[in-house]
Parts: structure tokens; C-alpha cells; sequence
């Protein structure tokens, strides 16, 4: 499903590479942890999944999608299948909660009928088919993540990623936000999760990739953020 080989990305300038010699496969319906130190290589990894950028040297296939040779109009459609999460939540100010998640389905083309079918179902997932029309200045943090969350999986995507999805939220609201990401996981969408949140990752026993200085330096299975014991 992600087959990364031999992946390194220099940045000009840079004393060392953000990535350097980075090889990971990650299969179907797996959730993998990316651990590490702020300057580690998570986000610079997360990036090329997304192909938000591409690397110096070495392949990346996503969905079966060489992501180096990829036509750049083609990207798009690309992303399609993919979920994207972020740790600000980045909703409309201006639209409802249910406005937020329609919107990612009528920039793909999406017929009228099926957002207003996809959009109550999936707010009802994440707990929030009350607050269907309440703005994003009248939710809770944790309410926020739950429409971006909703947002993001609304389309059915093969696979989830989360960039530090739980880190402006308290230890309460963010176990919650894994629980539905539990949800989602079992239900058969991949999720690359990268995290600061030492807790989240030790109560999860999910697969854990440590990245240091560009370099991956751990990977177990049913692990925690430090090495297992």
C-alpha cells in the first residue's frame, strides 16, 4: 500500500539530509505510529506520502502510484484516496460543520445527492450530527478535530494521515479522537499517525516507527513510544 525505498531529501542549505536512506512498507489496513523528536523527519515523510514534495534520490509508491513519476495534473486525483488530519484543524471559519466536510466533497465533483447522504452519516460517526450547523468558533477543540476528522475520512479513503492530530488537545478530549481513529482503522482504512504524545502511543501498542536525524532507528510491532519492554 506505501512502499517507500531508499528515500533521501536534501534541502539546499541544509547541514544533513531530512530524510536519508529511508525505507518502509506499510500495508493494508495497518496503523503505524511515526515517533521521533521535532527535526527527526516525520513531517519531511508525511509530506512525500502526500506528495507534497518529492525526494532527492531513491522511489515512493503509494496506492500503486509512482509518486516520482506521477504527471503533476494527475496529483489531484491522486490525493483523492488519501485523508489528510492536521494538528490546527484548518476548517472554513465561515461554514458550518457540516458546510466544512460537504465542502471537501464538492471540490472532487461530488453529485448533490450523495454529500447529502455522506455528510449526516459521517458527523453522526464522529458524535457530532447535533452540531451540524454550528460554526467552528462555536465547537471545542476536540469538536474542531472530530469535523476535520469527519472531513477527512467522508470520501472513504484508503488511507489516513494524521500530522500530530491530538497535540493542541487535552489528555480527555484526545483519547477520544483515538478511539475514533480505532474506529476507522478497523474498518479497514490505513492510518500513518505522527506523534509527540508519549501516552497515546505506550496505551495504543500499535506499530511504532522511530525516525532520528533522518534515519528510521525503530520498528516494532505492538510497541510504545519508548522500546518496548
Amino acid at each position: 500500500m506505501i512502499s517507500i525505498n531508499q528515500v533521501t531529501k536534501q534541502y539546499k542549505g541544509a547541514p544533513r539530509p531530512a530524510l536519508d536512506q529511508v525505507s518502509l512498507e506499510i500495508d493494508k489496513g495497518e496503523f503505524v505510529f511515526l515517533v521521533g523528536a521535532s527535526g527527526s523527519g516525520k513531517s519531511s515523510l508525511m509530506r512525500m506520502i502526500l506528495r507534497e514534495d518529492v525526494p532527492t534520490s531513491g522511489s515512493i509508491h503509494v496506492l500503486g502510484e509512482n509518486l516520482i513519476g506521477i504527471p503533476n495534473r494527475r496529483v489531484p486525483h491522486f490525493r483523492r484516496s488519501l485523508g489528510v488530519v492536521f494538528q490546527d484543524f484548518r476548517l472554513l471559519p465561515n461554514k458550518t460543520a457540516a458546510q466544512n466536510v460537504a465542502f471537501s466533497l464538492e471540490v472532487i465533483g461530488k453529485s448533490a445527492g450523495f454529500i447529502a447522504e455522506a455528510v449526516p452519516d459521517v458527523l453522526r460517526l464522529v458524535g457530532l450530527e447535533e452540531k451540524a450547523s454550528s460554526l467552528p468558533s462555536e465547537l471545542s477543540g476536540g469538536e474542531q478535530q472530530r469535523v476535520a476528522l469527519a472531513r477527512a475520512i467522508v470520501n472513504k479513503p484508503a488511507i489516513l494521515l494524521a500530522d500530530e492530530p491530538t497535540g493542541n488537545l487535552d489528555p480527555n478530549t484526545s483519547a477520544g479522537i483515538m478511539a475514533l481513529l480505532d474506529r476507522i482503522n478497523l474498518a479497514g482504512t490505513t492510518i500513518v499517525m505522527a506523534t509527540h504524545d508519549v501516552g497515546i502511543v505506550d496505551k495504543g501498542r500499535k506499530r511504532v516507527v522511530e525516525l532520528s536525524q533522518g534515519k528510521i532507528v525503530r520498528d516494532e510491532r505492538g510497541s510504545g513510544y519508548g522500546v518496548s519492554k
